[in-house]
């Protein structure tokens, strides 16, 4: 036999082994009670193509075998504006409406780290999303809603271990056992530096309170997850979908090296990590993304990282579409984008979805308006077909084509990153930040796109093209002072009614805990949130530790 003949028929073994693998973690017991059958009756199979299959190693088609045979998407809608029993009310509207997960939008003092009562937080109480300045607060934000029985995820940075402190106890307070909990944290204070600007602390100390949570959910939280490490910001503030496939990536290798160095194994964490990326308007660009971001995150972790499981190499990932691709001009048609985007993140085999409401380029959404975008979701997931096949593009030379074009894209960024780090990516992400490599990326991305679109390169319908349209005024929601005004009424009641001395001591313990590098912060935060310390206080006492973080100016 030649060795041509030897090469393809030791290939032909090699498929049919791993065919023979998927087939036999493919799960039949635990698929879906639907036709897997076209609307015209024809029977589809799970997968098309050859190996490797979805479920297999460098799971570019899909982290499980059966993809969204076995389960659907979590259809996970962004809520959150006014008071918690405001932002309560629209969290059990959505779970009527069919949602599968809550996922939480705080106001901007709750996400800087303020109280409602703080100079900076006039007129900005309950605007851009829910206010929460103590556990009183995080208790009538969950009334009623079994929080053993619903993930939830909250989109909190800075803070983070303060909203967490207080979710963990809003559970116990109730009789549910925190290793019951299940949801998402965003925490990824990275992207913070390099993006989205919500940051308090700086970076060093920061990443400690990150590897606190994370040791801290290892060890009694199995269903959470601490940190979901986010392009979606990136690219909202400008990137292309290469740098944030890199920059999402790079900084999820920074995670990765901060918690070995604290001392955790990397098969143990690793399978606790999951991502969140936007879906933009290039469709096939987008699934190319999604696709390349698995088979990259395997690939280092095996290679670079030494894991030596498949659950620490797999990427799952929270897909929301792109808020800043939204038109207050026709904003009706923003139904059509998101419906698109929608469709790309599922087909690039996203775990859970936000679709965005349609009027949300004028307004925090109205309950008719998330109710749509829900409706979306369910469109896709029930009407289309394309829930029935994993990964139905792959093998497309197009889609394959994409896919390494992503990855040799982000594979160059990873390169500068870990030169800048002198081997490390955790160094290099803090010097990207210190020299302003991120930021100006990023700004110039967006620099590149906005001229585009003001010479009329780029078409945005209803904005430089196909303007003729109805424009009329919408109804939208409408926060009003009320709303503040209730807020620090609320504040100044728990104030008074809580033990002063109780409260003390708790910030005093916590700000030992914080000082003393081999302690864990995360009980600190729990006993302080307990004792109705509130979020600002809490963040005070810290900056007394470890200071306030001011970006240089880059010139």
């Amino acid at each position: 036999m030649s060795d041509s003949n030897e090469a393809s028929s030791s290939e032909a073994s090699s498929s049919e082994e791993a065919k023979q693998a998927w087939q036999e973690a493919f799960d039949a017991s635990k698929l879906r009670d639907v036709d897997f059958q076209t609307m015209s009756g024809v029977p589809v199979e799970p997968v098309y193509g050859d190996a490797p299959y979805p479920g297999q190693y460098p799971f570019t088609r899909g982290v499980y075998p059966s993809m969204y045979r076995s389960r659907l998407w979590t259809m996970r809608m962004f809520a959150g504006f006014g008071t918690a029993e405001d932002t309560n009310g629209r969290f059990k509207e959505l779970l009527r409406s069919g949602g599968t997960g809550l996922s939480t939008a705080f106001d901007m003092p709750t996400l800087m780290g303020k109280d409602s009562d703080h100079d900076w937080s006039l007129g900005e109480v309950g605007k851009a999303g829910v206010a929460i300045d103590t556990l009183a607060d995080m208790e009538d934000l969950f009334a009623d809603i079994d929080l053993s029985g619903v993930s939830t995820s909250m989109t909190i940075n800075g803070p983070a271990p303060i909203l967490m402190a207080m979710y963990v106890a809003v559970a116990e307070n109730n009789g549910v056992e925190r290793s019951k909990l299940g949801g998402t944290i965003q925490a990824d204070i990275l992207k913070e530096y390099q993006a989205q600007k919500e940051y308090i602390f700086p970076p060093r100390p920061s990443m400690r309170l990150i590897t606190d949570m994370m040791k801290f959910t290892s060890a009694e939280m199995p269903r959470w997850h601490p940190i979901s490490i986010s392009g979606y910001h990136i690219r909202e503030a400008g990137s292309t979908a290469a740098q944030e496939l890199a920059f999402t990536l790079g900084n999820g290798f920074a995670y990765i090296e901060a918690a070995i160095e604290a001392g955790l194994d990397v098969d143990e964490f690793a399978p606790r990590l999951s991502f969140f990326f936007n879906s933009h308007l290039d469709f096939f660009e987008e699934i190319g993304k999604f696709r390349a971001a698995r088979r990259i995150w395997a690939r280092w972790l095996k290679e670079r990282y030494g894991a030596k499981t498949d659950k620490a190499m797999l990427m799952r990932f929270h897909t929301q579409t792109a808020g800043v691709s939204l038109t207050a001009q026709q904003p009706e048609i923003n139904i059509a984008r998101v419906a698109i985007q929608a469709l790309a993140g599922v087909l690039g085999g996203t775990q859970s979805l936000h679709t965005d409401s349609f009027d949300e380029a004028l307004a925090l959404p109205t309950e008719k308006a998330a109710r749509i975008a829900l409706r979306t979701q369910q469109i896709v997931a029930h009407e289309t077909g394309v829930a029935n096949v994993a990964d139905p593009l792959g093998g497309s030379e197009y889609v394959e084509w994409m896919t390494d074009e992503m990855e040799r894209q982000a594979e160059a960024i990873f390169a500068h990153v870990d030169d800048l780090g002198d081997g490390s990516m955790l160094e290099g992400a803090y010097a990207g930040i210190e020299n302003g490599y991120y930021v100006g990326e990023i700004a110039d991305a967006a620099y590149r796109f906005e001229r585009e679109v003001n010479a009329g390169r780029r078409i945005v319908v209803g904005v430089n093209e196909f303007t003729e349209g109805d424009d009329s005024d919408n109804e939208t929601l409408y926060i009003g002072a009320e709303v503040e005004e209730y807020q620090l009424k609320r504040l100044g009641d728990v104030k008074q009614k809580r033990d002063a001395a109780a409260v003390k001591a708790s910030l005093d313990n916590l700000v030992a805990v914080a000082s003393t590098p081999d302690q864990n912060t995360m009980p600190a935060f729990i006993d302080a949130v307990k004792a109705y310390a509130t979020e600002g206080e809490i963040v005070e006492a810290l900056e007394g530790v470890y200071g306030v973080y001011v970006e240089k100016a880059i010139v």
